[in-house]
């Protein structure tokens, strides 16, 4: 790769649609988004030159709707160019664009619609107008709803299909973005308990956020990012839209999750942003496969993983040369290099946040000669707060503050945070605006850490997310559940026992490994009564404590319930960034949970 960087500087650029337009002065023939087109049934490219045509297009249409700077526009459409068209279109007349979840359930939509003032709305098909259908009273505000696809039998007078809507003649692009202190985006929090909050960010925190980290990883304009988290997640918007833009890389498309395999191996990739959970999928299936594998297989790859953390360890200067690395060119090509092309065979290194990624699962993949950067932030911090280098990486932690980023340890040893990052508030809720951020600027995160003297932070829990027991004992669950996790029997798990003597745990199994548990206890995997065979509870139990062996006596599993439909983002019981909503879950589960205990 021939190693160069094109970043565009923040003084020549200090707003979101500033830096659109100074790219496409820069590079105006290079790729700037690839997709796949089911039309065409094959993958497109579009360059910098291109994308300016189509945002232009865009703001002339939409200075046909009346809208005045200021007034906030959204959209509920899966990662695709025409995402970027619609926020930089919209950006450059000095709108606030507020993305939402595509799968987020139609309610939230309503309520949000209707908290931020949505003046026009950018859907993506027939199937997501008959949802929001459902929410028609909350639709009122709206002087304008697009879609990019065709919509059936449509009735609403102000809805359109965009291709109809937009202008056939060549536009010129505009350039009337509010200043770069000023809003630019209400991002919604999918909060784990009560309603979401809108956090509004201003053009200066984005770029600000996205500058600071190209400071610490290095982006080429021959890089690939492969897009596959919501645009409307923030480390995916910041990280993987608008930093590529800043450093001039190229962003493919993913089609979807179960398709992720596929074009992994296609595109190429040589830079990722994921969530842990999609790492902790990729290593429950090399688990499950090696399980069926011979020993002498077995054998091989945990020397791989071995070796290689060693070699690892070496280069990070934090161990002595052993005579064992030898082994590592001949265990590189037998193990490896094979996992290594499974992610398309290029990636320099994927970043992993908004969880903590499990350093059990950090390792393996290190070992194997796939470096991930595990980071931390916060929507309201725009979103990354810190973040491990690649010539300074502890997996245990979340890295160091990036630069001119404050931190500190306040009262109950949480996390604090203070830089131009920080969210200017939520919207129209000034209350939560000054319980979150001191009039010092300092930050409540809600996490629990430590720092340690070269400046590596640790979290070590969450302020609320600790189970009291009737004994006194306190435990955090979201380090049980990521242990349990480590089994790819467990998709989902969520510990409970607040108040009580002993934890529970409410699983749901993974499809594959539970038909080969049920076949080896020769059980039906059909049957309507087969989770509640207390053969296969106790297997179940005994492969939680198994892997919860390093807790705590209290912190064991006492009593648990094999639930049999996954938790989803449309029923409400997770969040749209796959976090479980314990409160709705606890709500659901009451009866049964309480039934558990009436043996104690």
């Amino acid at each position: 790769m021939n190693q160069y960087m094109d970043v565009i500087p923040y003084d020549q650029a200090p707003t979101l649609a500033a830096a659109f337009r100074e790219r496409i002065k820069k590079s105006p023939n290079n790729i700037a988004y690839t997709q796949y087109s089911e039309e065409k049934k094959k993958w497109d490219s579009t360059t910098w030159k291109e994308m300016g045509q189509y945002v232009a297009k865009w703001q002339a249409a939409l200075q046909k709707e009346g809208l005045n700077p200021g007034d906030r526009v959204a959209l509920i459409v899966r990662n695709c160019k025409e995402w970027v068209i619609f926020d930089q279109a919209a950006l450059g007349l000095g709108l606030v664009v507020v993305p939402l979840y595509v799968n987020d359930r139609p309610e939230n939509i309503g309520y949000i619609l209707q908290n931020a003032g949505v003046r026009l709305l950018l859907i993506e098909s027939n199937e997501q107008w008959l949802e929001i259908t459902e929410i028609h009273d909350q639709l009122a505000g709206l002087l304008r709803i697009l879609s990019l696809n065709p919509i059936e039998n449509p009735t609403q007078p102000n809805l359109k299909q965009a291709s109809q809507w937009l202008p056939k003649e060549v536009c010129e692009l505009q350039s009337l973005e509010s200043k770069a202190d000023e809003l630019a985006t209400i991002v919604y929090t999918s909060g784990t308990t009560g309603r979401s909050k809108g956090v509004m960010l201003s053009h200066s925190n984005i770029m600000w956020n996205a500058q600071a980290a190209l400071k610490c990883y290095a982006v080429y304009p021959n890089d690939c990012f492969l897009s596959f988290l919501p645009l409307s997640h923030t480390l995916e918007r910041t990280i993987g839209y608008y930093l590529p833009m800043i450093a001039g890389a190229n962003v493919a498309y993913a089609r979807s999750i179960p398709e992720l395999g596929e074009d992994l191996l296609y595109i190429k990739p040589t830079l990722l942003i994921s969530v842990p959970r999609i790492f902790e999928r990729v290593y429950g299936k090399i688990i499950a496969k090696l399980e069926k594998d011979s020993p002498v297989v077995r054998m091989l790859f945990n020397m791989a993983v071995s070796v290689g953390w060693k070699k690892f360890e070496y280069n990070q200067k934090r161990r002595s040369w052993s005579f064992d690395l030898l082994l590592w060119p001949l265990l590189n090509n037998l193990v490896a290099k094979k996992i290594q092309a499974k992610l398309g065979g290029r990636l320099r290194f994927a970043v992993s946040g908004g969880a903590p990624l499990s350093p059990k699962i950090a390792k393996t993949f290190i070992g194997l000669g796939i470096s991930i950067q595990q980071g931390y932030g916060l929507t309201e911090t725009s979103p990354v707060v810190a973040g491990n280098l690649l010539e300074d990486n502890i997996p245990e932690s979340i890295g160091t503050p990036l630069p001119k980023v404050e931190v500190k340890i306040g009262k109950h040893d949480e996390l604090l945070t203070r830089s131009p990052c920080v969210m200017m508030g939520y919207w129209d809720n000034k209350e939560a605006t000054q319980k979150i951020i001191e009039p010092d600027g300092w930050l409540h995160t809600g996490d629990k850490a430590r720092i340690d003297k070269n400046k590596h932070i640790f979290i070590t829990g969450r302020l609320k997310e600790i189970i009291v027991l009737s004994t006194g004992e306190k435990v955090p669950p979201a380090d049980m559940e990521m242990a349990i996790a480590l089994d790819s029997l467990f998709e989902q798990v969520m510990i409970f026992g607040e108040g009580k003597p002993s934890l529970g745990a409410l699983v749901y199994l993974e499809k594959n490994q539970f038909k080969i548990l049920a076949d080896a206890l020769g059980l039906e995997q059909n049957n309507k009564n087969v989770l509640q065979d207390e053969s296969l509870k106790n297997a179940v139990k005994n492969r939680i404590q198994k892997q919860l062996h390093s807790f705590p006596g209290y912190a064991q599993i006492h009593h648990i319930e094999i639930i049999p439909e996954p938790w989803t983002i449309e029923d409400g019981l997770i969040t749209p960034t796959l976090k479980i909503r314990r409160n709705i879950i606890l709500k659901k589960y009451a009866t049964i949970i309480d039934n558990l205990y009436l043996a104690d």
